[in-house]
């Protein structure tokens, strides 16, 4: 079996059992999608959708968020981590998306990782939900699992990127995102992996085994 079969094989069987799935994190335009993803770096997305469901009341344009103020903005959002770094850096996204962009947020993948705070995984979220643009988002979950499945063997997460863009049909870049997400959240959990009932077990070739107690 080659790679892309292989592939073929868990596309099918991921939208088999988690069909189309849609981005986690709440939001009603790109600009909202944009900084709850800025949030959501290494924070549950169920605790960025608390904080947004009031934050995104307070704040309703980019340019609120461009006037905020550090402190107070620091203190909306200090129940998640790193809050400092991303006060400051959602306001100069913010006042950037003004001065340069027409308060627009862009879709091109270079205008979005020129903004403050705004990476490769930050900028294909919003570039593949919102604008519907071919992209593959690695986050923990999808490194995890393309790891254990021998799809991919770097640690790099833009590596893991470019190595799935060369195997995962272009038109299925968007969906895989959140169904290997589905996947890391219900089954292959990385501290305690259900291995017992992976569906993709005869596809898997990570270390971890099936342990059977007598």
């Amino acid at each position: 079996m080659t790679k892309k079969e292989k592939v073929g094989h868990v596309l099918d069987l991921l939208y088999e059992y988690y069909g189309p799935t849609e981005c986690y994190l709440h939001h009603e335009n790109e600009w909202q999608l944009l900084i709850a993803t800025m949030l959501s770096a290494q924070c549950t997305d169920d605790r960025v959708n608390i904080v947004t469901k009031d934050l995104f009341q307070k704040y309703t344009s980019i340019q609120d968020f461009a006037e905020a103020s550090l402190k107070e903005l620091e203190k909306d959002i200090h129940s998640i981590g790193f809050y400092h770094n991303k006060a400051k850096n959602i306001i100069s996204c913010c006042q950037r998306l003004l001065s340069e962009f027409g308060g627009q947020v862009p879709s091109d993948l270079d205008e979005l990782t020129s903004l403050a705070g705004v990476g490769r995984k930050t900028a294909n979220v919003v570039r593949g939900n919102w604008y519907d643009i071919p992209s593959i988002v690695v986050d923990t979950h999808v490194k995890r699992v393309s790891n254990m499945l021998g799809l991919t063997k770097s640690d790099d997460p833009v590596k893991i990127e470019f190595e799935l863009m060369k195997i995962v049909p272009k038109e299925k870049w968007i969906e895989i995102n959140t169904q290997m997400i589905a996947h890391g959240r219900k089954i292959c959990i990385a501290r305690r992996p259900q291995c017992e009932v992976c569906f993709l077990t005869p596809y898997c070739v990570g270390k971890k085994k099936i342990v059977k107690k007598d």
